[in-house]
């Protein structure tokens, strides 16, 4: 299984990108899947999750709550995190991840597979 993440890029504040984690392999439907960000200097912070095997809950940290939704498509195994209202302080390498576990969490380190960064700056 692999996670292949893009979607970063170069904005201003207050505007949009959104980013995708494609999941390779047939449990996608499954698994808790989330996206974090490591800001430069920063410890890694989790940002949303989505948690099928949870009634289908999603948690956002309360920095981008009313500004980001994650989704899934289970037809394309991808994961999305949709980001309105861009702020500077969102410019981060942001990462997807899928946990095992059956309920969900917001613990990077419970988190046992992971995508490749994909970098979003926010300029004022």
């Amino acid at each position: 299984v692999q996670l292949q993440a893009s979607g970063g890029g170069s904005v201003q504040a207050g505007d949009s990108l959104r980013l995708s984690c494609e999941v390779s392999g047939r449990t996608f439907n499954s698994y808790t899947m989330a996206w974090f960000r490591q800001a430069p200097g920063k410890e890694r912070e989790f940002v949303a999750y989505s948690a099928p095997r949870n009634g289908g809950s999603t948690l956002y940290a309360e920095s981008v709550k009313g500004r980001f939704t994650i989704s899934r498509d289970s037809a394309k195994a991808t994961v999305y995190l949709q980001m309105n209202y861009l702020k500077p302080e969102d410019t981060a390498v942001y990462y997807c991840a899928r946990t095992r576990r059956t309920l969900p969490t917001s613990t990077a380190g419970l988190y046992d597979l992971w995508g490749q960064e994909t970098l979003v700056t926010v300029s004022s």
